[in-house]
């Protein structure tokens, strides 16, 4: 009996074996990386080892795109545009016009594009050929677009304590009832500056500071009208002054100067000796004043924009190069 009981004990063990088999042998420790032909194990078994995935960082994730950016391609419009056409992932309204001439033009200037064609170019010819140039339109655009918004940053708000640039620097507006009128049309009057300045503005620890005899219940109309008559009638004084300085210079003789307000043109010169220069250049530092002034009197030796006009410019102006890159990327205040 005592062998059939021994029995009986091995086959209870073997069938508890067969049920319950022992614990599997330890697996490497997975690192959360697998081989491309090597999946993951699936969760729950041994070698899933979620305890050691979990420890390694979730990679971070990308930064948000606002949902308008992805629907809504980039657009330029002309506010005159006629025709649109797709650049890349922009849209670009643009102003055409037929015009006589052999070739294909394009500008990009503050309003946008405007493109010149032949009469007998296709409209799909003129959308092809704005294709090829998409490049450097699109980029033209932006920079165009960018520049306006700095010019809008810089608007002058017209109040008491507005300010200004004024030769370069920053010019203070102070509304000053207790200032006599003097001057045409007696609206503005200049503060005391330094004994024997005489020039209308007072320095100090804020800069520059034109006192104008106005109430400080004046509108925003009258203080700006204020500052440019004084703006005009100090410009004609600079302006003659660096006439006179770089006529001799070059060898010309000016005869007449008119103070222009165009908003794309600076200046300008006719065989006569009469010059036209705009008075918002006194928003500018005076080496800038200067590169303009001696442009338009070479204009009077050179009626051409030729190497030889630029290297009369030279004489007198020799680094008018970096001046005319400084004018052009830096726009004057909207008033």
């Amino acid at each position: 009996m005592a062998g059939k009981g021994l029995d009986v004990h091995k086959l209870v063990q073997l069938a508890l074996d067969f049920f319950d088999p022992p614990a599997a042998a330890p697996q490497p420790a997975q690192t959360g990386v697998f081989a491309p032909d090597e999946p993951p194990a699936p969760a729950g078994s041994a070698q899933a080892a979620p305890e050691k995935i979990a420890s390694v960082p979730p990679a971070p994730a990308p930064p948000a795109v606002p949902l308008p950016s992805l629907l809504a391609p980039a657009e330029f419009r002309h506010p005159r545009a006629n025709r649109e056409v797709l650049l890349g992932e922009a849209v670009v309204a643009y102003a055409l016009q037929r015009a006589r001439r052999r070739s294909i033009g394009f500008t990009v200037g503050p309003d946008g594009l405007s493109v010149r064609a032949p009469s007998w170019v296709t409209l799909s010819g003129v959308d092809a050929a704005l294709r090829e140039k998409s490049g450097w339109i699109l980029r033209k655009l932006s920079e165009a677009r960018e520049r306006q918004q700095r010019v809008e940053g810089g608007r002058i708000a017209w109040a008491d304590g507005a300010v200004l640039p004024y030769l370069g620097a920053p010019l203070r507006v102070v509304l000053d009832p207790s200032h006599g009128f003097s001057g045409k049309g007696g609206a503005l009057v200049p503060a005391a500056g330094p004994a024997g300045a005489g020039d209308g503005c007072s320095t100090g620890p804020t800069g520059l500071g034109l006192h104008i005899g106005l109430p400080r219940s004046a509108g925003p109309a009258q203080i700006r009208d204020a500052v440019q008559a004084w703006l005009m009638r100090d410009a004609r004084r600079h302006f003659t002054a660096r006439l006179e300085h770089f006529a001799p210079l070059l060898g010309v003789r000016w005869t007449s100067l008119r103070l222009s307000n165009a908003n794309t043109r600076w200046g300008s010169a006719k065989a006569d000796g009469s010059i036209r220069l705009n008075w918002r250049l006194l928003h500018y530092p005076p080496a800038i004043i200067d590169y303009v002034v001696a442009h338009e009197l070479a204009h009077l030796r050179v009626m051409d924009h030729s190497p030889r006009f630029w290297d009369t410019v030279a004489t007198v102006v020799p680094d008018y190069a970096a001046l005319r890159d400084h004018l052009r990327d830096e726009p004057a205040p909207l008033w």
